[in-house]
C-alpha cells in the first residue's frame, strides 16, 4: 500500500501574496487567501455580463520572452480541439485580441474547461459555472469547497475539490441546462469495502490514518489516460490515484514525491508525469500485472529548489511541458528519449497554468498576463503576450475557432480564468505577428545549462 505523510511545503511568494501551487488544467487553490463565500444558489444572471473589448489590447513593450534549450513547462491538461461555436470573430480583429469577458462577482476563478459549445468554470464560492455563447447558461452547487479541477468526458463532468473529493456530475438527457450528481470517487460502497480491513489503511499527515482509496488533502489536478478509460488524480497528499471510469473503481494509489503533487499528465504509450511542489518532475510508467496495475517510476526529469506548479503536453504527444514558480517553463522532447529541449522565459512571476493547441504553448502567471508560443521544431517563439487581467491568471483551456480565415490561418479560442474573478475570452492565431510586434521581440531561445536530473530532492516549494 502506498504511503503519505508530511507536511505540505511553505508557499512561495510570487510578489502577491499568492501562494505557488501547482497547477495544470491543471487547477490549484491557494489556501492563504481570504475571500468571501456566497452560498447562494441562484443562478439568475443578474451578475453576469459579457463585454466586448477592443482587439490587441496587449501591450507589445511586455513582449520579453527570452528562451534558451533548457528549461520546460497540464493540467492542466492538453487541451481538446474541439471547434469552438463561439464565434463572435471579426476578420478586421488583430491576430490576436480579446473577443469578451465573462465576469460574475462571487469567486475567485480556480478551474475551468471547454467541450463543444459550453465552458465550465470553478471557484472558490463551491459554484460551477456553466457559459455558452458569452453568456451564463447554467450552474449547480457543490458542498464539497472549491473547485480545484475540471475535465469533462462525453455527458459527464468530473470535478476535484479543495476537501480532497472527487465528485461526478451527469447532463440531464433531456435538459442540457440541467446537472446532478451521479457519484463520488471513491464510492460509499468501496469505502465501507475498505474500511472492514486494518491493511487498506496507511499513514498520513499529523499522524494520522486514512484509507489508500481516499484523498486526505487538496485534489489538485484531474487527467484522463490516452484511451479516455482511466482517470487520473493528484493531490496535496503528495500522492496520485487511478481510477477506473467504468465502474468507479480505485485501482491503485502511488505516493510520488516529497510534497504536494500539483500537476499530473496521463500521456500516450501508458506514460505519466507528475510535477511537484517539492521542485521536481517525474515520469511514470503504467504496467498492467494480472488485476493488478501498477505504475513503475522510470525517472526524474527535473530537480529544482522552486515549485513545480503546472504541466502540459502538446496534441501529438512529442512534447513535455512545465511551469515553475520562478516564472519559466522547460520543456523536453520525447522524440529525443526526454531530452531537455529548453527554457523559455515569458514571465516576471510564478507560471501558474499551461495549455498546448496545435503548435501553440499558453501559460499564464501571477504577472496576469499570458504569453502566447509557437512551437517550430525545436525552436519556440513567443507570439504575442495577452493582457487585461488585474489578477492571477489561475487556469486555461482552448478550443478549435470555427472561423478559419481564408489564408488557412489556423486559430484558437482561449478561456483564461484569473483570481480577478473573471473569464476573458481570446483569438489567437497561429501566424506571425505583425511587423511592428516583431520588432520588439527579442531572442526567444538561447544556449543555457541544463538543469541536471535527480532522485532525490532539495528544495522547497509551494501549492498552488
Amino acid at each position: 500500500m502506498p504511503d503519505d505523510g508530511g507536511d505540505r511545503a511553505k508557499s512561495v511568494d510570487t510578489g502577491r501574496g499568492i501562494p505557488r501551487s501547482k497547477v495544470g488544467n491543471i487547477l490549484h487553490s491557494d489556501p492563504n487567501m481570504s475571500s468571501t463565500i456566497h452560498d447562494n444558489d441562484d443562478f439568475s444572471i443578474r451578475n453576469s455580463s459579457a463585454s466586448a473589448v477592443a482587439p490587441g489590447s496587449f501591450d507589445s513593450n511586455r513582449l520579453s520572452c527570452e528562451g534558451s534549450p533548457m528549461t520546460m513547462s497540464p493540467w492542466n491538461n492538453t487541451t481538446s480541439s474541439n471547434k469552438s461555436p463561439w464565434n463572435p470573430f471579426d476578420e478586421n480583429l488583430s491576430q490576436n485580441g480579446l473577443i469578451g469577458s465573462l465576469v460574475r462577482e462571487e469567486g475567485h476563478i480556480y478551474s475551468l474547461a471547454a467541450t463543444k459549445d459550453l465552458l465550465y468554470t470553478g471557484s472558490d464560492s463551491k459554484n460551477i459555472r456553466v457559459w455558452k455563447n458569452l453568456k451564463e447558461f447554467s450552474g449547480f452547487k457543490s458542498s464539497s469547497g472549491l473547485v480545484k479541477a475540471i475535465i469533462i468526458l462525453g455527458e459527464k463532468i468530473f470535478t476535484g475539490h479543495q476537501d480532497g473529493k472527487i465528485r461526478v456530475w451527469k447532463v440531464s438527457p433531456k435538459n442540457p441546462s440541467v446537472h446532478k450528481r451521479s457519484g463520488t470517487l471513491p464510492t460509499l460502497k468501496d469505502i465501507f469495502k475498505s474500511s472492514i480491513k486494518p491493511s487498506n489503511y496507511i499513514q498520513v499527515r499529523n499522524h494520522r490514518t486514512a484509507l489508500w482509496i481516499k484523498h486526505s488533502d487538496a485534489v489538485s489536478c484531474l487527467s484522463f489516460n490516452e484511451d479516455n478509460t482511466l482517470l487520473y488524480s493528484a493531490s496535496w497528499d503528495r500522492s496520485f490515484k487511478v481510477w477506473r471510469i467504468s465502474d468507479s473503481k480505485c485501482l491503485g494509489s502511488v505516493s510520488a514525491h516529497d510534497d504536494a503533487v500539483n500537476s499530473i499528465v496521463a500521456s500516450s504509450e501508458a506514460m505519466v508525469f507528475t510535477g511537484s511542489a517539492d521542485g521536481t518532475v517525474k515520469v511514470w510508467k503504467r504496467e498492467q500485472h494480472g488485476k493488478t496495475t501498477k505504475h513503475n517510476m522510470l525517472q526524474t526529469l527535473l530537480k529544482q529548489e522552486c515549485a513545480v506548479t503546472a504541466l502540459a503536453v502538446n496534441p501529438s504527444g512529442s512534447v513535455l511541458y512545465c511551469g515553475s514558480s520562478d516564472g519559466v517553463v522547460n520543456f523536453w522532447e520525447r522524440e529525443k528519449q526526454l531530452a531537455h529541449g529548453g527554457v523559455l522565459k515569458g514571465h516576471k512571476l510564478a507560471v501558474l497554468c499551461l495549455a498546448a493547441a496545435g503548435n501553440l504553448l499558453f501559460s499564464g502567471s501571477a504577472d496576469k498576463s499570458i504569453c502566447v508560443w509557437r512551437r517550430e521544431g525545436s525552436i519556440h517563439m513567443c507570439l504575442s503576450v495577452l493582457t487585461g487581467h488585474t489578477g492571477p491568471v489561475k487556469c486555461l483551456a482552448v478550443e478549435e475557432d470555427r472561423e478559419q480565415s481564408k489564408d488557412g490561418d489556423q486559430r484558437w479560442v482561449v478561456y483564461s480564468g484569473s483570481l480577478d474573478k473573471s473569464i476573458k475570452v481570446w483569438s489567437v492565431s497561429e501566424l506571425a505577428p505583425d511587423v511592428n510586434q516583431m520588432a520588439v521581440m527579442p531572442q526567444q531561445q538561447m544556449p543555457d545549462e541544463e538543469p541536471a536530473p535527480s532522485d532525490g530532492i532539495d528544495g522547497a516549494g509551494g501549492n498552488i
